[in-house]
């Protein structure tokens, strides 16, 4: 199609935009519209449209809660087209497909499904080039994130006037694997800005010439923060006091899901007659597969089970309330679980191709965030080839009997919380003054939504290849990938 060219406007001072106190820079990358913050941008037209793609459950919750502080934010109406999943349809996007479509994990998992992400891939380009976007914002799930940037780069390049700001959330981990450096060359030809989730992330990729700002954890969300109501749930189930419950997270993906759940019914089989008051409880992820897979199981299932619709905040954080323990796949559900300080076992299973690359790229002692950051097995770990229901039973038999393992883990969920908190520093940056009680303090969306609005991309000063290969102290020599 044919673009239109607006003229650029002169912005006076009657039309009242609210300016930070202070500009990101950022990698040109090629595009016309250097220096142009995305408020001037909206301005201009009137409206602020987000073109906004998430590939996985973990990414809808995480984008949905950036749609709703980009729009309480704003001080123009908020358009945003895309791909997401149920809660950002919540948010009010019109997703172009289901998300599930491109929510494939892995590596040899990945080649059986490669010509219908290619022809998604392709879908969401041609859709954001009609859309005409001023924010091209990806989260998390990189491999298609990447590409998607990439080739729109290649379409807007040609269109300089019209070139959209293209923000990623959710830094990729390039930390954990060996030859991490050669993976973070080429970001800042197709990327403006990294929003970071990580404290140590920022200075490491701005020391690589990207820009990138560390936002806060967004398993830290202080302007959703949920309390579970245990005895609520207890009664609303039938389950007297003293029952023994454990939820299973088993994933949010297909692939995951039909590896792990069995893995994890089999071992609650192996436990029942340890504990004859044993109560099961499954998070399903708001995946139509997933949830057509759990019925299919759980069905046939000799052990009584309920099942808790992980898009509910309230009934999923009233089971971990009335939770003993926990099973769970690794990934951003860990992190939900620290928040409601329920101890629990960490497992992971993928092809074993897939884990042999792993064991053999990764710089990796852990793959759970909060023992990567505090640098010991706080949370136990039970992966790969270990990953067995004899194994998942011991290490959960010990969680849920030994005071000290349950007691040690919500102990190093505060540390952990403390060390990945927004930063305060964001408010005095980047919030416009005038903003009044839109803007939540403390709240990771809230920072990657000022940040987005009010900072303006332009060319970093040339700061070389320098190593990523010196981290924080903190960090030590353990990194994670994608499991995280």
């Amino acid at each position: 199609m044919k673009w239109i060219l607006l003229c650029s406007i002169s912005f006076s001072s009657s039309l009242r935009i609210p300016m930070g106190k202070r500009v990101l820079s950022s990698s040109s990358g090629g595009c016309g519209s250097r220096g142009k913050m995305a408020i001037e941008m909206a301005a201009r037209d009137g409206e602020f449209r987000v073109f906004v793609v998430a590939g996985e459950v973990s990414g809808d919750s995480i984008a949905a809660r950036l749609m709703n502080s980009l729009r309480r934010l704003s001080p123009f109406p908020v358009r945003f087209s895309g791909v997401g999943g149920t809660l950002m349809r919540k948010e009010g996007l019109k997703s172009l497909f289901p998300m599930e479509d491109i929510a494939v994990m892995g590596i040899w998992e990945l080649l059986p499904h490669l010509r219908k992400l290619r022809m998604k891939l392709n879908e969401t380009v041609e859709a954001s080039v009609l859309f005409q976007p001023h924010v091209v914002l990806t989260v998390d799930s990189k491999g298609f994130s990447f590409r998607l940037h990439r080739k729109l780069r290649e379409k807007f390049r040609s269109h300089q006037e019209d070139c959209p700001l293209q923000i990623h959330y959710v830094a990729p981990s390039f930390w954990a694997w060996k030859g991490g450096e050669r993976r973070l060359k080429n970001l800042s030809s197709f990327l403006d800005h990294l929003l970071c989730i990580l404290p140590f992330e920022e200075q490491v990729f701005r020391r690589c010439g990207i820009a990138a700002t560390f936002v806060g954890h967004p398993s830290k969300p202080r302007c959703y923060e949920q309390e579970g109501n245990s005895e609520g749930f207890l009664s609303s189930h039938g389950l007297p006091s003293g029952t023994t419950v454990i939820t299973l997270l088993p994933g949010s993906r297909l692939q995951e899901v039909t590896r792990m759940l069995p893995i994890f019914l089999n071992t609650l089989e192996l436990l029942k007659r340890s504990f004859p008051q044993l109560a099961i409880v499954v998070i399903t992820a708001p995946n139509d597969h997933v949830k057509a897979y759990v019925d299919k199981v759980v069905g046939r299932w000799s052990l009584p089970i309920i099942l808790v619709p992980g898009a509910s905040l309230r009934e999923k954080y009233a089971a971990f309330s009335a939770s003993t323990a926990a099973l769970c796949t690794s990934g951003t559900a860990v992190m939900e679980l620290q928040l409601a300080r329920l101890p629990c076992v960490v497992a992971y299973r993928a092809h074993i191709l897939t884990e042999l690359l792993i064991k053999h790229k990764t710089k990796l002692k852990f793959i759970s965030l909060s023992n990567i950051l505090l640098e010991s097995a706080i949370i136990p770990e039970v992966l790969f080839q270990a990953c067995t229901p004899e194994n998942l039973a011991i290490a959960l038999r010990r969680v849920i009997c030994d005071p000290s393992v349950r007691e040690q883990q919500i102990i190093n969920a505060e540390k952990v919380f403390k060390m990945i908190s927004p930063p305060e520093r964001i408010t005095a940056d980047f919030v416009p003054s005038d903003l009044g009680s839109g803007f939540v303090p403390h709240c990771a969306s809230m920072n990657a939504a000022a940040v987005i609005l009010y900072s303006v991309r332009k060319p970093l000063p040339n700061t070389g290849n320098r190593s990523i290969n010196a981290l924080p102290e903190f960090i030590g020599t353990t990194k994670n990938s994608q499991m995280l």
